[in-house]
């Protein structure tokens, strides 16, 4: 069964930045569609991130894009989520998730792709 361990979490200011990282155990990495998730208080889940088992196709919320990168490192089984240029309202629990494919070129955002999730870690930044 694969396990996700989620690493980066914490408490920045605004316009900072930090790397949400993400170490896949139990099956071969390269199987998997990996993506990131958040949920804010009150708010539903949601995708903003997401990439291909060939790392060539990579799916942005708008709310991101051009902050946050998301990246695959098939050596360390780990994904990444760099993000900068932190905003108040990127504070959120994120998780990270992953769902096996066949395909190497296809990504995943809906919740209910995702068999796999990591267990959270908390994003608070202030303004």
């Amino acid at each position: 069964q694969v396990q996700l361990l989620e690493h980066g979490g914490g408490l920045v200011q605004a316009e900072d930045s930090l790397r949400l990282s993400c170490t896949v155990s139990g099956d071969a990495f390269g199987n998997w569609i990996m993506a990131w998730f958040r949920q804010a208080p009150g708010k539903e889940r949601e995708c903003v991130a997401a990439i291909s088992r060939s790392g060539t196709e990579i799916y942005y919320a708008d709310s991101v894009k051009g902050r946050f990168t998301i990246s695959r490192d098939k050596a360390k089984s780990t994904a990444y989520l760099q993000m900068n240029s932190l905003k108040p309202e990127d504070t959120a629990v994120y998780y990270c998730a992953a769902e096996w494919s066949s395909l190497g070129f296809i990504t995943k955002t809906r919740i209910s792709d995702f068999r796999a999730w990591g267990q959270g870690t908390q994003v608070t930044v202030s303004s």
